[in-house]
Order: C-alpha cells, then structure tokens, then sequence
C-alpha cells in the first residue's frame, strides 16, 4: 500500500503564500515523477507542478515564477512552495506520485487526498 498525504493548505490573502507538502510512505521501491494538480469547483483538475526524480521541473503557465516545487527524494516528499497568490488560485490542491513498490513491477500513479487553497481579495 502506499499513501501520500498533504499538509499546508488554508486561507490566506492575495500576495501572500503558503507552503504545501506531501509525504508519500508505505512499500516504495522508488518513485519516478512527483506532481502537484488543482481542482476548482467546477472545474477540471489540472497540472499546476511536477519534477522528476532527477530533479526537472515543469509549471503550468499560470504559476511559473509565482510557485516553485522541490522533493526530497530520500524522504519521499514534495513540497510546493506559492508566492504571491492569486484568488483565481483557490482550489483544492492534490498531489501525485509515480510509485514503483516492493511487491509489484512498473509505476503506478497515486493520489493524495486533497488540501484546500483559498485565497481571499
């Protein structure tokens, strides 16, 4: 089993920021791309973030040069560091992971709970 957890959501005002972190544990053999997605209400989940193992990263337009992602490979987490925020940034923030296990050859992708980003005007 793997999960991953997030932490760091809340409210905040515009050009303000919030620092969101997502642990993965459970049986990882390693782990390949780590990503960040938001969901608005009623709207579609999207990338905002990823990085691989080796450490190339990728941002949705709408965020470049406001957040920046890191991990840290040996404990498994990836962090999702948003400045200088938006209320068009309000949504639920999960993250993901490319999880390769002890038990089971290939990746699959796992899924975090969700924490929400509300940003207010």
């Amino acid at each position: 089993q793997v999960q991953l957890v997030e932490s760091g959501g809340g409210l905040v005002q515009a050009g303000g920021s919030l620092r969101l972190s997502c642990a993965a544990s459970g049986s990882i053999f390693s782990i390949n791309t780590m990503g960040w997605y938001r969901q608005a209400p009623g709207k579609q989940r999207e990338l905002v973030a990823r990085v691989s193992s080796g450490g190339t990263t990728n941002y949705s337009d709408s965020v470049k040069g406001r957040f920046t992602i890191s991990r840290d490979n040996a404990k498994n987490t990836v962090h999702l560091q948003m400045n200088s925020l938006k209320p068009e940034d309000t949504a639920v923030y999960y993250c993901n992971a490319d999880v390769r296990t002890y038990y089971r050859g290939g990746y699959d992708l796992h899924w975090g709970q969700g924490t929400q980003v509300t940003v207010s005007s």
